[in-house]
């Protein structure tokens, strides 16, 4: 529970967003330690509880502190962060829509070495 807790922090989720993290993203279950077809994935009810025991005994910082602080000693920072979804979708290469305009859903990204457009 208590990587679980970390991810919540780090990525700012509420109780029913880590949840909803723990069962679509595998990256999370794995630094979680839940192997999804033998662990239950604990319920937003139950995220809330440990939170609230942590913040009852004001270990939250404690622990952030001490994570941190092992991070820096072996070289690395954490940050918070945003998770994107970075599924791309093709589209044709002219930038113009049937209007002859620019639409501004679409852009270019480049995904290791190969350039996309779309959206």
């Amino acid at each position: 529970m208590l990587r679980i807790h970390l991810l919540q922090q780090w990525y700012d989720l509420s109780d029913p967003a880590m949840e909803d993290a723990l069962i679509e993203v595998a990256t999370m279950r794995r630094f979680a330690g839940i192997a999804l077809i033998t662990d239950r994935i604990p319920d937003e009810t139950t995220i809330l509880a440990f939170r609230h025991l942590l913040e009852q005994n004001d270990l939250g910082e404690q622990i952030f502190e001490a994570v941190k602080a092992h991070l820096k000693a072996n070289g690395m920072a954490m940050k918070q962060g945003t998770i994107v979804d970075a599924t791309i979708i093709a589209a044709p290469s002219s930038t113009k829509n049937e209007k002859r305009e620019r639409d501004p859903e679409m852009h270019q990204t480049k995904k290791g070495n190969q350039w996309y457009f779309g959206m």
